[in-house]
């Protein structure tokens, strides 16, 4: 059996690095998965526009993909990548979706007995 003689210190931060890259493809891949939902909503509509009845589904694709965005940025600037426009401009982000980023939503409110 080999033994690492690397210093522990060393060995933490190279375990902590792998958690930071780890996490930080988990959330490329959620903010992945978020767009590509908007995307196929919006092409589905594209024809006709989103019906009046479906806006609602529209902006809750919109604010999960917000949602997703935020958690990728700050894995990302607690990574030390702190520039996100190169990004934005990979991930083809729109802009209502930057907009809607680290926004929550209000509770709803229980139904009514």
């Amino acid at each position: 059996m080999s033994r690492d003689l690397r210093p522990p210190v060393d060995i933490l931060h190279y375990e902590i690095v792998q958690e930071q890259a780890s996490a930080l493809g988990r959330m490329g891949r959620t903010l992945e998965q978020s767009l590509a939902r908007l995307r196929e909503f919006d092409a589905a509509h594209a024809a006709s526009g989103t019906p009046a009845s479906m806006q609602a589904a529209r902006r809750k694709l919109v604010m999960e993909a917000g949602q997703a965005l935020w958690m990728f940025v700050v894995q990302r600037e607690a990574s030390g990548l702190r520039d996100s426009r190169q990004m934005m401009r990979t991930y083809n982000v729109p802009g209502e979706v930057q907009l809607c980023m680290g926004v929550v939503p209000a509770p709803s409110k229980p139904a009514s007995k």
